[in-house]
């Protein structure tokens, strides 16, 4: 129910008598609105008496969910606050037009965040270059802003200093022709106190030079016509890069310099050759996050593995290590995945992630274990695939070498172990059976089912694997829940 009928039930006492809310101070009525956590539902509690038509332009907060989008600047031009801390606006189909007419009022008041969503029809996403393009204003006070666009067009600002601006998000947005002045937005001269970035899905961005003195964690996620990246920041702590440079039209012009000393983390999943990095000295590398890929044959696949390794070997005394395991829907000719892979002693904290396609996975995880027998916390992913999973086809060398299967793993170190999404395939409960014999000192296990498996299944599944155990581990098995 609408709390601002609520509130109007609440102020009048039985019988039309004393009004009951109203006499509270100011400040403790303007909380009240807020808890409405929407800007047309706190204005319509102007009916309730003359005293509360003032209160709903003092919010600190503005939140739109139900109000139409054309009406969002006239709520802005109405609002007296001095200072917004947060303005949240889920709106659909609005135009360009509409947008760019209240950020520039929105962008006067904002000290704190503002966080925009457009949702269009997924038809229309596909013909955003034809778009006008929303002029997005200089924000100069406010600290975080996040964007997420629906493809629409987004022109940037030429000037302006967004001084206290410390997290941009950039998700699903189109640019025309303006990659060199996102980088200019992003540089310390005018986003001095940017320490967290994140561009996700952006169009028409092939070049990207950020160079900034400031950025702590930097994050590009689905920029497929990214062919040059240059990052210049002596505080960067935190890099992630995934699915990027995978345009087909330029496949092998990606150029990618990396400039920050100070980096205690690199995620590099993406199918562009990982040696044309090129990484300044980094001594502080405590986790590595890099994708492994087993497919059919391909040369493309050996030279990317091999570089992957290469990248290792680089930093063989990283702490923690991310692998990403991808194999290929239906045979795998060629055993390309763990030559060359390097001892890793140093490694504490193990994450896979696999997706199967209805192979064996167990030679593969052993080669790995095999090479990071330090590892204390291990963590198993088994992630859902693209397409339907299918057994895996006679002839396949998944599972190869077979021997691994009659080979002694000595991993002494292994106290906790943590698997998702586990199906119950024979692949699967056999290379989790020797898990438990491998870890000696095992102390803590967490199983998770994927949220498909049936409950007759699960319960069957439960009973073996507590066979498996030993009195003194901690086994925790559950369902996903979805």
């Amino acid at each position: 129910m609408d709390l601002s009928v609520e509130l109007l039930k609440l102020s009048v006492a039985d019988g039309g008598g004393e009004d009951r809310l109203s006499a509270l101070p100011d400040d403790v009525l303007i909380h009240i609105l807020v808890l409405v956590k929407d800007a047309a539902a706190a204005a319509r509690t102007s009916v309730l008496a003359s005293r509360w038509r003032r209160l709903w332009p003092l919010l600190p907060e503005l939140r739109f969910g139900s109000i139409e989008h054309h009406l969002i600047g006239a709520v802005l031009a109405a609002h007296e606050a001095p200072d917004l801390s947060l303005i949240l606006a889920h709106t659909k189909d609005a135009s360009p037009e509409s947008l760019s007419a209240w950020l520039p009022i929105a962008a006067r008041s904002l000290s704190g965040a503002i966080q925009l969503e457009v949702v269009r029809r997924e038809s229309e996403t596909e013909i955003g270059e034809r778009w006008a393009a929303i002029d997005l204003p200089c924000f100069e006070k406010a600290i975080i802003i996040k964007l997420k666009l629906g493809f629409l067009g987004l022109a940037l600002p030429p000037s302006g200093v967004f001084s206290r601006l410390g997290d941009l998000q950039l998700v699903d947005i189109q640019l025309h022709g303006q990659s060199s002045r996102l980088g200019d937005l992003l540089s310390s001269q005018r986003c001095p106190s940017l320490m967290s970035l994140l561009v996700s899905d952006c169009r028409g961005l092939d070049s990207l030079n950020i160079h900034s003195n400031s950025l702590l964690h930097l994050k590009l996620l689905y920029l497929h016509h990214l062919q040059q990246l240059t990052v210049v920041a002596p505080a960067l702590k935190r890099i992630k890069v995934i699915r990027c440079f995978t345009d087909p039209l330029n496949p092998d012009q990606s150029v990618v310099n990396i400039s920050a000393p100070q980096l205690m983390s690199l995620v590099w999943k993406n199918f562009r050759d990982p040696s044309s990095i090129q990484l300044d000295e980094v001594m502080n590398l405590k986790m590595l996050g890099i994708e492994l890929l087993f497919l059919g044959g391909e040369e493309e696949a050996f030279d990317y593995n091999h570089n992957c390794m290469m990248l290792l070997r680089r930093f063989k005394r990283i702490r923690n290590l991310d692998l990403l395991i991808s194999y290929l829907p239906g045979i795998c000719t060629g055993p390309y995945l763990m030559d060359h892979m390097p001892r890793l002693p140093d490694i504490t904290t193990l994450h896979m992630g696999v997706v199967a396609y209805g192979h064996s996975v167990g030679a593969i995880l052993f080669n790995v274990l095999r090479s990071c027998t330090g590892v204390k916390d291990l963590f198993i992913d088994f992630l859902a695939e693209l397409e339907e999973q299918t057994p895996c086809p006679s002839g396949c060398i998944c599972d190869e070498p077979p021997n691994w299967r009659m080979e002694e793993l000595a991993l002494n170190c292994l106290e906790e172990m943590e698997i998702q999404g586990m199906r119950g395939t024979e692949h699967e409960v056999s290379f989790v059976q020797r898990l438990f014999r491998w870890a000696t000192v095992l102390k803590e296990v967490t199983i998770i089912f994927h949220e498909l498996i049936t409950e007759s299944k699960a319960k069957e599944l439960r009973q073996l694997l507590l066979s498996f155990s030993r009195p003194d581990i901690s086994m925790d098995i559950s369902m996903c829940v979805p």
